[in-house]
């Protein structure tokens, strides 16, 4: 049996699977919530609970039935978790969408440049990055630090004892080689800490170590062998894409939207740069080289607001029964979209500062993200095709979002493809199924993914033009914010 830890900005679960019959059989076991908090100055992860919780979402197993397990963690990027010399914890966790590092990126590009930090790292730049928090330390803090690890590597230590950096989550931070898979000396000098800071580096597949015996004292837990799986999100969830063959891209759909592709090399051209495409490493030494749009993020945050209360659901209904005869054309990749106090007058703010129809109720403020998302794919796959070199057939989107049956079919009208949508569990997939390379069961990742193919249907969304509404041609230069 194995157990996937798949843990995000507001949820986590621990999800089981096994091969059955030729097929992947998986089931939640437990299921719990996650977020970020104002803690004094900051806002920062309850990285306690997220433990407290996988030990009882293992404890939950066991009660089950499930005696003997592998175990692999992933969760969201660039947010690390400070050491002291004995092992501890220096301070919270504080989240990535914290507002320290507002105008960091900039402080950094007067030191080095926006293009001479692409060619060194090859990844896109979010004013969240690892490199920006880091350059917000005090000299105090640096000096107490003995370990820094990123947050699943946190709750690998946690269980195990042992002190590793996993490649996927690690080559996000802006700081890497993407050819040597070195630190960049230059760049992490600018940061005020060394290398000798960060714990080994390993890839995933490999075994960290089985649960350390204090907690087995604790907890009744299954014998459990806890393996380093893809453990930023979308390195899982890219590996749980059921594709096959060449000429396809990939949406990996939730808070955030990442689409790009699988390659063997990176690109880091100023071309590559200019289009904000992130050179992140993958499974097997490959590269995702990815675009970084804000996703499901806006809709999350217009639910949250809206006072009347409407699941996803309702509102993908609410949209496909609203008639616009005109949608406003909305950058959601603006810095104001990243986190407003309130998503809906934001929103409505930009529409009237551009000259545009404002969206009212539920189904046109959903519609209008949506209509926008797909937009923004459609461009971004265009992109994409033109830095590869390399056409595309197929999107396979997966993911929380590929449920959204309305923004799957305007995503295929705009773009021209055909979107494979599913499974919505592919990072859950994608982590089983390194598990199982480690452990024998499977021969690769092709294998993996042939797999999940035979196990969970996908729905499939051909281009049309009956969807398409006459948008303003409007960019964000013309916004006066």
């Amino acid at each position: 049996m194995h157990i996937a830890v798949d843990i995000g900005a507001s949820s986590g679960r621990l999800v089981s699977g096994e091969m059955k019959d030729g097929k992947l059989l998986i089931q939640e076991i437990h299921r719990f919530a996650n977020g970020y908090q104002k803690q004094g100055d900051h806002h920062c992860w309850d990285i306690d609970h997220l433990e407290e919780q996988i030990l009882r979402g293992l404890e939950i197993a066991k009660q089950q039935g499930i005696t003997s397990c592998t175990l692999g963690i992933d969760t969201w990027a660039v947010d690390y978790v400070l050491l002291g010399k004995d092992g501890e914890r220096l301070r919270d966790v504080i989240a990535y969408r914290d507002s320290r590092t507002d105008g960091v990126m900039e402080q950094v590009w007067e030191k080095v440049s926006k293009s001479e930090i692409y060619r060194k790292t090859g990844v896109q730049y979010q004013s969240f990055n690892t490199i920006y928090q880091l350059f917000t330390e005090s000299e105090e803090l640096i000096q107490k630090t003995d370990t820094i690890l990123l947050v699943p590597d946190y709750l690998h230590y946690r269980l195990t004892g042992k002190k590793v950096m996993e490649a996927t989550n690690a080559s996000t931070m802006q700081l890497m080689n993407p050819l040597t898979k070195d630190f960049n000396a230059d760049l992490l000098a600018l940061t005020g800490f060394h290398s000798k800071q960060f714990a080994p580096l390993i890839e995933a597949g490999t075994i960290i170590g089985e649960l350390d015996e204090s907690l087995k004292k604790q907890c009744d837990l299954p014998v459990c062998t806890v393996i380093a799986v893809g453990s930023h999100d979308t390195a899982s969830a890219i590996a749980g894409v059921p594709a096959s063959g060449s000429k396809w891209a990939y949406l990996s759909s939730g808070t955030w939207s990442l689409i790009g592709t699988e390659r063997e090399n990176p690109i880091l051209e100023d071309s590559s740069l200019e289009k904000n495409f992130t050179n992140e490493w993958g499974i097997n030494n490959t590269y995702r080289y990815l675009k970084n749009i804000i996703g499901m993020w806006v809709i999350q945050e217009i639910r949250r607001v809206y006072p009347v209360d409407y699941n996803f659901g309702e509102m993908v209904e609410a949209a496909k029964q609203t008639n616009l005869k005109q949608v406003a054309s909305i950058d959601l990749n603006d810095a104001r979209f990243l986190k407003p106090h309130n998503m809906i007058e934001e929103l409505q703010d930009y529409c009237r500062e551009t000259d545009q129809s404002v969206p009212a109720d539920i189904g046109e403020l959903s519609l209008t993200v949506f209509h926008n998302l797909a937009i923004a794919y459609s461009e971004a796959l265009k992109e994409l095709e033109v830095l590869t070199g390399e056409s595309i057939q197929t999107l396979h989107i997966v993911g929380g979002g590929s449920q959204n049956a309305v923004l799957n079919q305007l995503t295929a009208d705009y773009s021209g493809l055909q979107i494979v949508a599913g499974p919505t569990e592919a990072t859950a997939l994608g982590n089983l199924i390194v598990q199982m390379i480690a452990a024998g069961e499977l021969e690769s990742l092709d294998a993996g993914r042939q797999l999940i193919r035979k196990s969970f249907p996908v729905e499939i969304f051909t281009p049309s033009s009956r969807n398409k509404i006459k948008k303003n041609r409007r960019t964000v230069h013309d916004s006066k914010s």
